[in-house]
């Protein structure tokens, strides 16, 4: 008898979606890494033929791809009501809180839940995001404290600090994400670079948090010398807030580029044409763009928080974001070809540490101990 484990995704995923590209990659692992009489299927929201196709060719391997009756937003309101009719049950892992998280026997039945935290956002920075959205995670969690057999976080500091958000008791169980398998500068990185309009030289923000980003841009008015400064991560709607910021923390706008959101490819190649990577948000947040940089060697600097001080290790530096920290740090590397190659050894070595196979062997034995 095969066992099958159902991974929720969702289709189809906007370029740049990281939770949804993470997503993908956790289900193409988990099929590779399959035990013995076990296989994979996909659960999706009520979606066309041809998006289902083209997941079954992302993710290849997939036993078969189930449909709910609702389409995305009505799945997810449904699920946050505890209606979860037509869903079905057996082992289901749910790479985001977006589950159908209901009443179940784990014992008798054989039914797991098992959902996934991949940031604090809606606690910690909730003007950062969308009101229903904030109001969505916490009643998902509130849910999933509930009915969930495991909440996965990606880090042991997402554990600490979630533990003091919901009693999930010893429910939490820590596995980290993952650059995108087989991630690595493209053949074609400097036409990539040139189609994005950007320079031979700069430096490159993560702007996927809007905390700390002003430091972020003082550092490199203070520190960059006259190299510009690549944003990535900020969405259409948020490009003008990051000019003012980047003109109140003394950056001409000519120096100031703002690239929004990239697929890997792109991400890869203004990776790996950057001088050094800045990511100045303090949130418990998996920084993906931080485990991108390591996985190409590219030297990074960090705010000193749990989450990167986990992460990072000693594979770039961890300073304190306050007064001049970022900008010592940056002068550092800018300032020394022997720094910057030291720093990108060190964090090519660091960036070996995380990788989707691992992820997925340990979501294959949480299932087993559940």
């Amino acid at each position: 008898m095969t066992t099958t484990l159902r991974v929720v995704l969702d289709a189809p995923v906007p370029a740049g979606d990281r939770q949804g590209e993470a997503a993908r990659e956790l289900a193409k692992a988990l099929v590779r890494t399959a035990p013995s009489g076990c296989d994979v299927a996909a659960l999706l929201p009520s979606v066309p033929e041809d998006v289902r196709a083209a997941l079954r060719e992302q993710v290849p391997g997939l036993a078969r791809v189930d449909t709910a009756p609702l389409g995305r937003r009505e799945l997810a309101a449904s699920w946050q009501l505890g209606i979860a009719a037509g869903v079905g049950g057996g082992m289901i892992h749910a790479t985001g809180l977006a589950a159908p998280l209901v009443r179940h026997d784990r014992v008798y039945d054989h039914h797991q839940i098992v959902v996934t935290v991949w940031d604090l956002a809606a606690w910690e920075a909730p003007d950062e995001l969308a009101r229903p959205y904030v109001s969505w995670q916490k009643g998902m969690l509130k849910r999933a404290t509930k009915h969930a057999d495991a909440v996965v976080v990606p880090t042991h500091a997402h554990a600490e600090r979630l533990a003091e958000v919901a009693k999930l008791g010893d429910r939490i169980r820590v596995i980290a994400g993952a650059a995108p398998d087989g991630f690595g500068v493209p053949t074609d990185d400097v036409g990539r670079r040139r189609a994005l309009d950007l320079p031979t030289e700069y430096v490159l923000v993560d702007g996927s948090w809007r905390a700390g980003l002003d430091a972020a841009l003082g550092a490199v008015a203070r520190a960059g010398g006259e190299l510009p400064v690549v944003v990535l991560g900020v969405g259409e709607a948020e490009t003008s807030a990051v000019a003012e910021l980047g003109g109140a923390a003394g950056l001409p706008e000519a120096r100031l580029l703002v690239r929004g959101t990239l697929e890997a490819f792109d991400r890869a190649a203004v990776l790996s044409g950057a001088s050094a990577l800045i990511a100045p948000a303090t949130i418990t947040a998996f920084p993906w763009l931080v485990v991108d940089a390591l996985a190409l060697g590219t030297p990074v600097v960090a705010a000193d928080c749990a989450v990167h001080r986990e992460v990072v290790v000693d594979g770039g530096l961890l300073v304190d974001a306050a007064g001049e920290g970022l900008a010592d740090a940056l002068g550092q590397v800018l300032g020394s070809d022997s720094a910057r190659e030291r720093l990108s050894v060190l964090a090519a070595d660091r960036g070996r540490a995380f990788s989707w196979a691992g992820a997925a062997e340990r979501v294959w034995q949480l299932h087993a101990d559940l």
